[in-house]
């Protein structure tokens, strides 16, 4: 594993480490978007639904104090009003629970998708060393930055409620002449009162602590150069690697290229940099192929197995070039060539004709 410690980060993260910290749970994701979301979706249904909440809480209340001096108290009594109380609250509180949790999960795709990722909940042994947990807790910038945040919040908070909670405790000597409903309705109003003015406190943060984190992400997402030509190696390949199989592949297919040669019909050069090698099966090719072709020392090398195979070179200045230009291994000459191979094929057929009846004679 290379080090790349102690070099400067320079480079922007790519998409392949994103992805990487992805897996591993690491994404730009503010807590306190979460927060905002709770607060908020807790803070409307109780806005819609105060006066609902309000009458319950008439309707329960005043049934039970009614009965209050028509029962004799024992434990069996006061566990059935205990039980009671616990399922009317329960009742009352689901749908502000509902709406917080599906606000929880919105806030959480909304800042970084819906991903399911198996290593960021995977089962470790290091996630339980309190070592590391004290070390992480105590002794890292995140942690004191969530407990700057924390405090500010914490004294924030307690000035706004210390604000209202004293306006309140003034208007509440008005309780002893209202009604259990209006009294009801105050304590509702009252405590939407304190949660608006928190949660307009955690739209500020929220937006704050957005953009820091995006900012904090990118930053430790960052890169060295080393590390993006190492990513690069092991993504495409080394490159000296590649270059080796290129060469290798070069010299296999230019093997394979020389077999083809002595198959020839003609070679045609020009007459020292370039040759092209032509073959041509009557009734089985529709036009004379390209089975060899090359410059300089690959054109020598061309002529010279040809010359060891008997071969007939032509030399042609301006055929040759336009051969190698337009032509590649295997392909059939264009048409506009074909006139000019064609006499040089008649032309070799011809000489083979007459060599071979020299050769009876």
């Amino acid at each position: 594993m290379p080090n790349f410690e102690g070099q400067e980060k320079t480079e922007q993260p790519t998409g392949k480490k994103l992805e990487d910290a992805r897996q591993k749970g690491q994404v730009a994701k503010s807590s306190e978007i979460n927060s905002l979301a709770i607060f908020g979706s807790g803070l409307i249904i109780v806005f819609l639904f105060k006066s609902y909440i309000g009458g319950q809480f008439y309707e329960f209340s005043t049934d039970i104090f009614s009965k209050l001096n028509q029962v004799e108290m024992s434990h069996t009594v006061l566990q059935t009003y205990a039980l009671r109380w616990g399922v009317f609250y329960l009742m009352l509180m689901m749908p502000i629970l509902i709406a917080v949790f599906i606000a929880s999960i919105v806030s959480n795709v909304s800042q970084v998708g819906f991903r399911i990722t198996p290593e960021a909940i995977s089962f470790s042994l290091d996630k339980f060393n309190p070592l590391k947990g004290i070390k992480r807790i105590l002794f890292s910038t995140r942690s004191f930055v969530e407990l700057g945040k924390s405090l500010l919040k914490l004294v924030i908070i307690s000035i706004f409620t210390y604000f209202i909670i004293s306006e309140l405790i003034r208007k509440s000597i008005q309780l002893i002449d209202l009604s259990i409903e209006d009294t009801v309705e105050f304590m509702l109003d009252s405590s939407f009162s304190l949660i608006w003015k928190i949660v307009l406190f955690f739209v500020v943060i929220a937006a704050v602590d957005y953009i820091f984190q995006r900012y904090k992400f990118r930053k430790d997402m960052m890169m060295t150069k080393e590390e993006v030509k190492e990513e690069l190696k092991q993504t495409e390949g080394d490159p000296v690697v590649k270059g080796r199989i290129k060469k290798e592949m070069m010299m296999a297919a230019r093997r394979r290229m020389m077999h083809e040669v002595p198959k020839a019909d003609v070679v045609i050069t020009n007459p020292t940099h370039v040759a092209v090698a032509l073959r041509y099966e009557m009734g089985k090719d529709g036009a004379p192929k390209v089975v060899a072709k090359g410059l300089d020392l690959v054109a020598q090398q061309i002529k010279k197995i040809a010359a060891e195979n008997n071969v007939p070179m032509y030399e042609d200045v301006e055929l040759a070039r336009a051969l190698y230009k337009t032509c590649e291994i295997g392909d059939e000459i264009p048409a506009n060539l074909f006139k000019a191979v064609a006499q040089i094929l008649a032309y070799i057929y011809q000489m083979k004709k007459l060599k071979k009846q020299k050769s009876i004679i």
